[in-house]
């Protein structure tokens, strides 16, 4: 199968929601054995009462094999108005994932951020844990994971204040298939510290694709995130409405 190249025009960023990465909609969906992957930028300047500049980059690459599969991800946004940053993050993952059976993998995975809109100056994680599948008919698809995590989280504070931490990030993701041109996508994460389980984290992300011809698909997307103690007292709770279009060949 060829690689996807995915162009995305955003309506409305959400940069502020991606706290907590959604692997689960990145995934990409097939039993071919290879290759897979899309690479994409973008850069804007627009000059009338202020100066506006836009850069972002990405990379979405997987390999898989029989019971093997490796996963990569890697974004960059960059907004600004004048020099003040309306937007700017960056977010390296990566994912190992292994076929045990016909319903259990083992998942290995580490991630690293920086968020400064978010006062996030830098969390790295690593973590490890199983992913069950539960359904999986041609219409439905269930799947559900848990793992532990260390994160190591430097906010964006003078002085700059560290965390070293273990967390466990439970997630449930449903895929709904009523036709073959439209899916609708659901994903739910829980991440609460260990010692502290009143500080946790909620993300939930529905998204709906529906394909409008045969490379062509709209797509719209619902962020909600619920952080009990965000970095830098930032606001706990961020909500984005996204919608675009994406061309694969």
């Amino acid at each position: 199968m060829k690689p996807v190249l995915f162009l995305l025009f955003l309506f409305l960023s959400f940069s502020g929601v991606a706290q907590i990465a959604n692997i689960e909609s990145q995934r990409i969906q097939s039993d071919t054995i290879g290759w897979f992957g899309n690479l994409g930028t973008s850069f804007s300047l627009i000059k009338n009462v202020q100066q506006i500049t836009s850069f972002d980059a990405n990379a979405h690459v997987e390999y898989k094999t029989a019971k093997d599969l490796y996963l990569f991800i890697a974004d960059y946004n960059l907004l600004k108005s004048g020099s003040q940053d309306l937007t700017n993050n960056m977010f390296y993952h990566l994912r190992y994932n292994r076929k045990l059976n016909k319903w259990l993998r083992w998942e290995v995975f580490t991630q690293l951020q920086q968020n400064t809109i978010t006062g996030i100056n830098l969390r790295v994680l690593a973590g490890t844990g199983p992913r069950f599948k539960i359904v999986n008919t041609k219409k439905i698809k269930l799947y559900a994971g848990t793992a532990a995590l260390y994160e190591y989280e430097q906010e964006l504070t003078s002085p700059p204040i560290y965390h070293n931490d273990l967390r466990n990030s439970t997630y449930a993701s449903v895929t709904y298939l009523p036709v073959p041109t439209v899916q609708i996508t659901s994903t739910t994460f829980y991440q609460p510290l260990f010692r502290q389980l009143k500080d946790y984290r909620l993300l939930n992300q529905t998204t709906a694709s529906i394909k409008i011809s045969r490379h062509f698909s709209f797509v719209a997307a619902y962020n909600y995130l619920f952080d009990a103690f965000p970095a830098a007292n930032t606001p706990k709770v961020n909500y984005a409405i996204s919608n675009g279009l994406t061309y694969s060949f």
